[in-house]
């Protein structure tokens, strides 16, 4: 009983808890200067479920066109219109999401793909280029190296951690860096100041997926980061029950890219927004104990016979801790790790042995709700490919990665304990 004896032992304060500030306050009321009474006197965002909005009179109306063309973003005065192009109850959520991250606004989408994928193509036209690193989302390099290829944007891969290569790829029509912080599966941490040094000496943008890491552990606009994306259907929801997604930068950016939305149509429901909106308020609670738990958990796998490497931010053995030591305030609830191989077993074999074994979380895609949820990537999301092919990419056929719920640690660990028993 390795792990379930080192849960145990008394947990020191985590760096975490040390270091929150106001989030989790900002969390459950958004802005505390913007605490307006809202419709009807309701405590909660009300849901406003309308297609389109009225206006009282033609004077009204021509106040209100007469104020687009002077350039007044009906969204910020918020004075609906029609409903693609802003809704009240989308619109708090937003407001929240700028405060949290310290944003000058928010623009949330269906989706965590819609989000980057409405990003990209706003920003980038026929004959620019992007750089992204090599561990980012596969949808999202795919995105770029099939999708934007045939619109003439061409892309360059680069290792994640190599900012000579990152600074050889700059061409003169790069345009974007973009990068996941931390990364999926291999929780890599880019050095954001760094990075923002060098795409502010080419003048290029850049943009950081902050999904794994939430802002409450991390916020990339604060070392100068131009755009940062997040699939709001993991951490920021937190129960696995809607899909959304969101992008939050400068004012102006945000403004811009509001335009192009309305013109793509990929906007969020205000259903979705509002159970959002539910997550966040307690999402500094939600991933307080997913951090302090996922760090338990590998440090009690780094010293397990059976297991081969744990790959966590927070253990010194990581190739970035002394980077996001730096920056983070917390190294989130994702843990990867690889299962020893055997001599008398396939390592694929092994590990869907091990991860069938288990028997709190759920076998899964996604991360970042309530339930703990593990998965085989070399099964789940990269089934197609031979195990050549996939280790061509880094993916290893004995790599679990363990998306920690909010499940009470020591049962976590005990869990972990009898399935390692068993391979």
């Amino acid at each position: 009983m390795l792990c379930l004896t080192e849960a145990t032992r008394s947990n020191p304060v985590t760096e975490y808890e040390e270091r929150k500030s106001e989030k989790s306050t900002t969390a459950v009321h958004g802005e505390l200067r913007d605490r307006r009474v809202r419709a009807h006197h309701a405590l909660v965002t009300p849901v406003v479920q309308t297609a389109t909005y009225t206006f009282a009179d033609t004077a009204d109306l021509k106040a209100f066109m007469e104020a687009k063309m002077w350039g007044v973003d009906p969204v910020m005065a918020e004075r609906g219109e029609y409903g693609r192009y802003g809704n009240p109850t989308v619109r708090a959520v937003e407001k929240r999401l700028a405060a949290l991250e310290n944003g000058g606004d928010t623009l949330l989408f269906p989706t965590g793909m819609a989000a980057i994928t409405n990003v990209l193509l706003s920003m980038l036209s026929a004959g620019s280029h992007v750089i992204f690193t090599d561990d980012c989302y596969r949808k999202t390099r795919t995105f770029c190296q099939t999708f934007l290829k045939r619109m003439d944007i061409e892309s360059t891969q680069v290792p994640m951690g190599d900012f000579q290569a990152l600074e050889a790829a700059i061409q003169a029509n790069t345009r974007m860096i973009i990068s996941e912080s931390p990364t999926n599966p291999y929780l890599r941490v880019v050095d954001l100041k760094r990075l923002v040094t060098i795409a502010r000496q080419h003048r290029i943008k850049t943009i950081i997926d902050a999904t794994f890491a939430t802002p409450f552990n991390q916020r990339p606009l604060e070392f100068g980061i131009d755009l940062v994306v997040h699939s709001a259907t993991k951490y920021l929801s937190g129960h696995n029950d809607i899909m959304a997604g969101a992008v939050i930068g400068e004012s102006g950016l945000i403004h811009a890219l509001r335009q192009s939305q309305g013109m793509l149509g990929g906007i969020l429901d205000p259903h979705a927004a509002s159970l959002l909106e539910r997550g966040l308020k307690t999402a500094a609670l939600r991933v307080a104990q997913q951090n302090r738990t996922a760090q338990t958990v590998a440090e009690c796998l780094a010293q397990h016979p059976k297991i081969e490497r744990v790959w966590y931010p927070g253990l010194a053995s990581h190739p970035d801790y002394d980077i996001a030591r730096t920056q983070m305030e917390g190294y989130g609830g994702v843990v990867s790790f690889e299962i020893a191989q055997r001599a008398d077993e396939e390592p694929l074999d092994t590990t869907s042995r091990f991860i069938d074994a288990m028997t709190i979380p759920y076998i899964a895609p996604s991360l970042g709700g309530v339930e703990s949820l593990i998965e085989q990537p070399a099964l789940m999301s990269y089934y197609e490919l031979s195990t050549e092919e996939r280790l061509a990419i880094g993916i290893k056929d004995n790599l679990v990665r363990f998306a920690i719920g909010i499940e009470d640690t020591v049962d976590i660990l005990a869990d972990l304990d009898q399935a390692l028993a068993q391979i």
